[in-house]
């Protein structure tokens, strides 16, 4: 395998080879569970799918931890307001997003930690930095002292002394850019105990514990949204390294989608939010439009742009579903090249496009054979992108599955009767049927995430 990845601490493209051979080590930083999952959220959730199935399809053992992020400021001040605990904000939630995760064909993780399972490995991870010099307690609060780790600001590429802070001035910080560890109680916040009194973890802190508990103090690939360069992931390195811990490898930021230009905010009645886009295509159309950029590229969210999208996908999956032979076939050159190269998948799909024309002129042509070989490489291809529309992930066995099954079926005896015979009315009625069973496919989809 010859993965190229760009490297945003390096700033440029860098060779991948995994730590232990045979095995990736990935950290992605999940949800915050705070409400349920709008389209920005899902993107990162979907580009590193892809790399999940790349890597395995290369021939690697992935060891995928994605935590959730239960206890934070946003989570405690909307349980606050709502006058109940925090669990019942957080439980529904995840539920949400892990239906969301799996309605669009992600893989599951390795591994998927709550935060508010891992205070332990947290207070251990402040008393090291304590110990060494590079944090300090004031008023039952811990902070992290920037100070002392002279490496400050080199993910994000900032100078430590130009840089403000990042957290409110809180009373006995020594240095505005501190931020902290361990916050002191609060009324009406969840706390835990500590040797600094009771309290509750900082969000920095909760994802380098969790890392270190599963992956080890070395591990190849953090990733996660570009947002949270700075300072979630500036403040990670620097905590996790001045404890002793090499840290991530590689660091993989996907790009932000915007709506209107600006980001997209979490809140409970979003039209962005993941029903809301459902009712207006299927969740394999949603994936395959969060999937087509480039994953550093920015994604300006348009309703036409995801009607663009979904039309794209469903040109391919008529041409999957009229010829329907096996995706036993070794991936296209173009592909693999564009899958190496950082993860280029606009160029992958551009392969993809490509060898769907191809099949269809084929079968224009009466060239069964040929679109049937066509069609297993547009197969094999779709499937590391999680799109074969063949695949289990959306051919679900339900009794209106049955239904559209039959009509495929008749569609393609059609198909072969045209085949011979040159009958373009027998033509015409065969895409009528194909847009009937597709329209079966997306009812029993929309159902399935709705329960």
């Amino acid at each position: 395998m010859g993965l190229r990845l760009y490297d945003t601490h390096r700033r440029a493209v860098r060779d991948f080879v995994p730590r232990i051979p045979g095995t990736v080590s990935i950290y992605l930083c999940g949800p915050t569970v705070v409400v349920p999952p709008h389209v920005g959220q899902l993107r990162s959730q979907v580009n590193f799918d892809i790399l999940h199935r790349w890597l395995k399809n290369s021939g690697y053992e992935v060891l995928l931890c994605r935590n959730v992020t239960d206890i934070e400021d946003k989570i405690i001040h909307r349980a606050i307001s709502e006058g109940v605990p925090w669990w019942r904000i957080t439980d529904p939630v995840h539920r949400a997003f892990v239906r969301t995760y799996t309605a669009l064909g992600c893989l599951p993780p390795s591994v998927e930690p709550r935060a508010t399972g891992h205070i332990p490995e947290m207070i251990e991870m402040v008393e090291q930095l304590v110990a060494s010099g590079h944090a300090y307690e004031s008023d039952g609060n811990v902070y992290f002292s920037v100070g002392t780790y002279p490496h400050y600001g080199s993910l994000s590429r900032q100078q430590a002394r130009h840089l403000r802070a990042t957290e409110e001035n809180e009373h006995g910080k020594r240095d505005p850019r501190d931020f902290a560890l361990w916050k002191s109680a609060k009324p009406g916040e969840p706390v835990w105990n500590s040797p600094w009194g009771e309290g509750r973890p900082g969000w920095h802190l909760e994802c380098s514990a969790m890392a270190r508990r599963y992956l080890g103090t070395e591990f190849d690939i953090h990733g996660g949204g570009a947002n949270l360069i700075f300072p979630h992931h500036e403040n990670e390195m620097a905590q996790s390294r001045a404890a002793g811990d090499s840290f991530a490898r590689f660091w993989l930021h996907n790009g932000p989608v915007t709506h209107r230009g600006e980001k997209i905010r979490k809140h409970q009645r979003n039209p962005l939010a993941v029903p809301a886009l459902l009712d207006r295509v299927r969740p394999a159309e949603l994936r395959y439009y969060l999937a087509a950029a480039h994953y550093r590229s920015p994604v300006e969210f348009s309703p036409d742009a995801l009607d663009e999208a979904a039309a794209a996908y469903r040109r391919i999956e008529r041409f999957v579903l009229r010829v329907a032979s096996d995706a036993a076939a070794p991936l296209p050159p173009q592909f693999s090249e564009a899958m190496d190269n950082d993860l280029n998948v606009p160029q992958a799909l551009a392969a993809v496009h490509g060898a769907v024309a191809e099949g269809n002129a084929a079968l224009a042509s009466g060239d069964r054979e040929r679109a049937a070989g066509k069609c297993r490489s547009v197969r094999a291809m779709l499937n590391v992108l999680g799109l074969d529309p063949l695949s289990d992930t959306w051919h679900r066995e339900t009794h209106l599955q049955e239904v559209a099954g039959a009509v495929l079926r008749v569609v393609r005896n059609l198909a072969a009767a045209s085949a011979r015979q040159g009958d373009h009315e027998r033509a015409r009625i065969m895409e009528q049927h194909i847009e009937r069973a597709l329209a079966k496919r997306h009812q029993i989809e929309h159902a399935a995430l709705i329960r």
